[in-house]
């Protein structure tokens, strides 16, 4: 602008130029003079702020404090002060006041840390944050050698109300008396109304002890309701509420058992409700006289120590067997599916279902993949006389390719999915079958149209045999098939020793009536030398545990061989004819598989020990093949589950 003043006017632009020149000076003048007062401005200003600072984190009700990895305190506020409650803090390791924060301090990486300790009766949640320069971050790229701020949240009044709802959620539970008609029926009929008041009695005293809501249903049903807290009291105690209406005698020659459904849910009382029902009924499928509880996610047994009792009708089979008629014809083909490696019981049971197809006229192929010797001359009969021929027995894969929408599948001797012969028939097969023998476990195969599951049959076949008489058609057995589901039920019963009842008798005078013959039975049951000599050398290595326990292994001989497994049913069989022996377990591999068989009597339930490595079956009759172990790691892993439950009280020795 000057500049354009000198084109118009030259005095006057020399004036301006003068103007410019002293305010240059000024400005030069304040600057140099200023500078140090501004300078000494800004510092105090940095002070106070700094002073504020300092005061808030000292003052802030939030305990902090700064500290390194090895737990020195370098700074801490008054609230850090007040819950250390010790002298000389600054003087003192973090980790001297808080022990239990070693770990956490030790192993911290450039991410927060958090950790939840106790000290005088408050619960304090730790967060451990790095509090470095930003230029030494810049340049070493870590916060390795940096300060730790440590801040001390206190949690106690949260954790105590999260505590107070978690214990009053509502827990639903079903309790049912499983044989309270034939309870009844074993007394006098004056001493009937007695002995229902009585075990109402303990169940109603018993529901009081934990403050609960209990409601008859039916005469034997009842629904009960409690609070969560009282939920752990009731598993250390092992739901003594079992034993407690067992007890219950005035003369009844039938002992009194219950089982109890209880359903968990956090997300709503009709959930808890739908739990407690599946509960319920896998109480009842497993044989009763237990407890379930079903969470979402996990289900967990309790008792289960007692035989269940066959009653007498045969009602439930009847109705059954019309069921099953009606589904088979309304179908062109059938599958009949057993477990893997597949047993005596599993083939006669599928070779009776067969027949009752073939009595409607009905295509019917049974699926095996895997023929051990035990069932190779079963197998050449039926092969030599059934109306199909070499094409009665089939593998996974070529039933897979007959699988059509008029196509049902029958499963027999197993209910769970993940045993089964061919597991993507489930899935491919909409209309499923089920009958078997076996206490149901989590992994029961779902989606079936009929389910008939009966835990007091000895043997899958003779629940196939009851359905047989039933059948409206005439069924005419053959002496091959009537043969194959006899031998069923002599190797599931250990020649009639084992969980038989007089249904067990009467399916086997029926199969008898239909030209089983007992003598050729019984000659194709005898053991070759070679077999007779290992058994024996098995049982003679066999190591008695804790006085009470029969443990062997074999692991001799051809790795793939099936029959290595049924080898070692047998020998566990032999060894509980040992005195004193409680239970019994052998130790098998086949194809890298461990495959463990356990027996019993009535003393253990060899069953629920099963069942918590995988496996499953019978109170006295199970088995299991823990996956990823050797021999000698299963038989720990067994060892160990024994020692538990010894010293838990499930097990007496």
């Amino acid at each position: 602008m000057n500049a354009a003043i000198y084109i118009i006017d030259a005095d006057v632009a020399i004036l301006v130029t003068l103007f410019i020149f002293v305010y240059a000076l000024l400005a030069i003048a304040i600057y140099i003079f200023g500078k140090v007062g501004f300078k000494a401005e800004l510092t105090r200003y940095a002070l106070e702020v700094a002073d504020t600072e300092a005061a808030m984190l000292n003052e802030l009700e939030v305990p902090y404090a700064i500290v390194d990895e090895k737990g020195n305190i370098y700074w801490f506020n008054d609230a850090f002060y007040d819950i250390s409650n010790s002298e000389n803090v600054d003087k003192k390791s973090l980790l001297a006041i808080f022990p239990e924060l070693e770990n956490t301090l030790s192993s911290m990486e450039d991410e927060d840390a958090e950790e939840v300790v106790k000290k005088d009766d408050k619960e304090y949640r730790v967060v451990f944050r790095r509090c470095a320069d930003e230029a030494i971050k810049a340049k070493q790229g870590s916060f390795q050698d940096g300060s730790i701020s440590a801040f001390f949240y206190d949690i106690t009044e949260i954790n105590a109300l999260l505590r107070e709802n978690y214990d009053n959620r509502m827990i639903m539970g079903l309790l049912y008396i499983d044989n309270y008609e034939e309870a009844l029926e074993s007394i006098d009929e004056v001493k009937r109304s007695l002995l229902s008041a009585l075990v109402e009695r303990k169940i109603t005293k018993f529901m009081q002890s934990i403050d609960a809501v209990t409601r008859k249903l039916e005469k034997d049903k009842y629904i009960v309701i409690f609070k969560n807290k009282y939920l752990d009291q009731l598993k250390q105690d092992r739901f003594s509420i079992l034993d407690e209406v067992k007890g219950v005698n005035i003369g009844n020659d039938m002992a009194v058992t219950i089982s109890f459904g209880i359903g968990i849910s956090m997300e709503s009382y009709t959930q808890s409700y739908d739990f407690a029902r599946a509960a319920i009924d896998m109480a009842l499928g497993r044989g009763g006289d237990q407890v379930v509880l079903k969470e979402k996610n996990n289900i967990s047994y309790f008792g289960g120590k007692s035989q269940r009792t066959g009653t007498n009708t045969r009602v439930k089979a009847r109705v059954k067997a019309h069921a099953l008629s009606e589904l088979i014809e309304a179908k062109d083909n059938v599958l009949i599916m057993g477990h893997k490696n597949s047993d005596t019981d599993a083939i006669g049971a599928a070779i009776g279902v067969y027949r009752i197809c073939r009595t409607f006229n009905k295509t019917a192929h049974i699926v095996i993949n895997d023929i051990s010797s035990s069932i190779a001359p079963t197998i050449e009969r039926m092969k030599a006389t059934s109306e199909n021929g070499s094409e009665l027995f089939v593998t996974g894969e070529k039933a897979l390719t007959m699988v059509d929408k008029d196509t049902m599948l029958v499963v027999v001797d197993v209910n769970n999915s993940e045993f089964v012969e061919c597991e993507e028939l489930l899935n491919k097969v909409s209309t499923i079958v089920l009958l078997d023998h076996h206490r149901q476990g989590p992994t029961t195969i779902k989606n079936t149209v009929l389910s008939y599951i009966e835990e007091y049959a000895s043997s899958s076949c003779e629940l196939v045999a009851e359905i047989l008489q039933y059948i409206d058609l005439d069924v005419k057995m053959t002496s091959t098939e009537a043969a194959a589901m006899y031998s069923g039920i002599m190797i599931d019963t250990n020649n009639f020793l084992v969980k038989t009842g007089a249904r067990t008798f009467e399916a086997a005078a029926f199969l008898r009536r239909n030209g089983a013959e007992v003598t050729r039975i019984r000659k194709e049951f005898r053991t070759e030398m070679d077999e007779f000599k290992l058994k024996a050398k098995i049982a003679s290595m066999a190591e008695i545990y804790r006085g009470a326990f029969a443990f062997a292994t074999y692991t001799e001989g051809d790795n793939k061989d099936k029959n290595r497994v049924i080898l070692g049913a047998k020998v566990a069989n032999e060894l509980m004819n040992i005195s004193n022996v409680k239970a019994s377990f052998v130790f098998t591999s086949c194809d890298n598989e461990v495959y463990i068989s356990a027996r019993s009597i009535d003393e253990v339930n060899v069953q629920l020990l099963m069942e918590k490595i995988g496996g499953g079956g019978h109170l006295s009759v199970a088995g299991a093949q823990p996956k990823g172990v050797t021999i000698e790691e299963a038989e720990t892993m067994v060892k160990e589950l024994l020692d538990s439950c010894i010293e838990s009280g499930e097990i007496s020795v």
